[in-house]
Order: C-alpha cells, then structure tokens, then sequence
C-alpha cells in the first residue's frame, strides 16, 4: 500500500521555508538591543557607572558586539540618549501643533509635568546626558542642535499666533520647562496647574491671526 503524504510539513521541510536573516537586520537588532539597554542602564547606574560588560549583559549579548558596533561606549551612550530626546521632542512638537489655540498648546506641553516626579527614569537619563555634555563637547554640540531643532519649530508655532519675539520666547519658554522638570524631585508642587499660569505671563496677548481668523469667519457663516 503507498504511504500517503502526511498533511503537516517535516521540521526540514519548514526550516527550509523560512527565509533566514541577512546579517544586516542581524546587525540592526544587535544595535537595538545595545541602545535598548543603554536608555535603561544609564538612569539606573549613572552615565559613567555603564560599562562594556554592563551592557553586554543587560542586552544579553557578547561583550565583544559592543565595540563591534559601536566606536566606544562613549558613543553608544550618546545614540541611545540623543535619540530618545529626539523622540520626546518631537512628540512635545506634535502636541503643540494639534492644539486649537495657544493657550491649549502651552498646556498639552505641561501637562507631562503632572507624569513626571524628577526621579523618574526619563528625567534621570536626561539630567545624566546634560551633566556628561558638560565634560564631552561632542554631545554637547549635538545636544544644543537637537534642541535649537526644537526651538526653531516652537517659534515658529508661537508666531502663527502673532507672539512677539518668538525665537527669544521659545528660548525662555523651553529653559523654563527644562528648569521645571530638574526642579520636580525637589518641589512636587511644582505641578502643570501651578506653573501654567506663570509661564502664560511671558505670552503676548492674544491677537487675530490666520488660524483663528479663519474659525471665526467659519462659524459667522
């Protein structure tokens, strides 16, 4: 009697069938797993407490990767950190740019305060990035790029709505903000509802501008 096919393909059958990994998406997960382990690694030990060994462990990966893919770890810190402030700046940027009018902008921009104790790993990492930039003129030249990129777009959103001097305001806004979240840790009252009035007084009094022309022609009609 002929044997009849068994429905279910054999172990080689599917390992044949599953196209394997180049060795770059093998490489790119390797990075992402050291950046990964960095964001985390840094707020917990300091930014000169995280090592290559460190790092080979908590990503769970040979020690020799990191230098493999990285120049230093130096320079594996400063990525990982450069980019999730690049990440947190732009969904700030975005929030701004959803909001209906200026003063709900400004309040969508406070209002991760109130998520925000100062000791949190976020804060931590940041304040750690700020303190190194201080001994490394690399990271902080990049750092004052990635946050000039920030301001540049928060100027210009404060002049759609007719702020006067908006790169000086967006300038004293972000510092005060920054100022606020270091602060945080030490004064919890520190909160959206009781900064936000006080960083409303450095906005120039509502005026007519496109945007709001434009809804209130809208709803004349």
């Amino acid at each position: 009697m002929a044997r009849t096919s068994h429905p279910h393909a054999s172990p080689a059958t599917t390992a044949a069938s599953v196209t394997p990994r180049s060795s770059a998406e093998r490489g790119r997960e390797v990075r992402q797993k050291l950046l990964r382990a960095a964001v985390e690694l840094i707020p917990e030990l300091g930014w000169n407490c995280v090592s290559t060994r460190i790092l080979a462990q908590r990503a769970d990966l040979a020690a020799g990767l990191v230098h493999y893919h990285f120049q230093s770890v130096e320079a594996l810190l400063q990525e990982a950190t450069l980019g999730m402030m690049r990440k947190s700046l732009e969904g700030a940027m975005s929030a701004l740019e959803q909001a209906a009018t200026l003063e709900s902008g400004l309040d969508a921009l406070l209002s991760a305060l109130d998520a925000i104790t100062g000791t949190d790993a976020a804060s931590l990492l940041f304040i750690e990035a700020y303190l190194a930039s201080l001994r490394n003129e690399r990271l902080r030249s990049e750092l004052a790029a990635l946050l000039g990129e920030f301001r540049t777009s928060f100027a210009r959103w404060l002049a759609a709505y007719n702020q006067e001097a908006p790169e000086v305001t967006a300038a004293v806004l972000a510092a005060a903000i920054d100022g606020v979240l270091l602060h945080r840790a030490l004064n919890p009252e520190l909160t959206a509802r009781n900064v936000a009035p006080v960083l409303r007084r450095l906005l120039s009094p509502p005026r007519a501008t496109a945007k709001t022309r434009g809804k209130s022609e809208g709803n004349l009609k």
